[in-house]
């Protein structure tokens, strides 16, 4: 006998408040439960970690405006959640690139980017972009997104596992 599941996708301006539910059923479909609270209670382009395993962390940013610039010394990965934003690329010059490779985590490029304009993509509800080691990047949006970052755990991450952990 098949079963049938219904995903039921949140957004910034309609989710049910993730909480811990003892359940039958297979834990996938609870993923990402209360990243549109974090989200919404959070400064536009705050990095707050959500998930962690080792220094490997997934991140919520609520996107809204343009970002500063970032760079980081490896690759990360943006999901947009809901919402739609622009990244753009520059290929950075060796000068404003993260000097220590040994560094985690992304960080902001001091002054305005120099180097090559690589591109942009535009991600939607569901597109994942790749943010490739070296180049700067800038999210640009028309209205709030929420956008989940991997990556690893850096200077810009923000921990409130008081804020976000239901206690009760």
């Amino acid at each position: 006998m098949a079963h049938a599941f219904k995903t039921r996708f949140g957004a910034l301006d309609d989710y049910d408040k993730g909480r811990v539910e003892p359940v039958d059923d297979d834990v996938r479909h609870y993923a990402f439960s209360n990243c549109f609270e974090i989200a919404n209670n959070s400064r536009p382009y705050e990095k707050v970690v959500f998930g962690q395993n080792q220094e490997y962390v997934m991140e919520v940013v609520r996107a809204e405006g343009d970002s500063p610039w970032y760079t980081c010394a490896h690759d990360e990965f943006a999901l947009c959640m809901d919402g739609e934003a622009e990244i753009h690329f520059i290929d950075l010059d060796a000068a404003q690139r993260v000097q220590d490779k040994e560094k985690e985590g992304a960080v902001l490029v001091s002054d305005e980017p120099r180097g090559p304009v690589m591109g942009w993509v535009k991600i939607g509800r569901g597109h994942q972009a790749m943010l490739p080691a070296g180049a700067a990047y800038q999210f640009r949006t028309q209205s709030a997104a929420v956008i989940i970052m991997q990556t690893c755990k850096g200077e810009l991450s923000i921990e409130r596992w008081a804020d976000i952990c239901q206690s009760a």
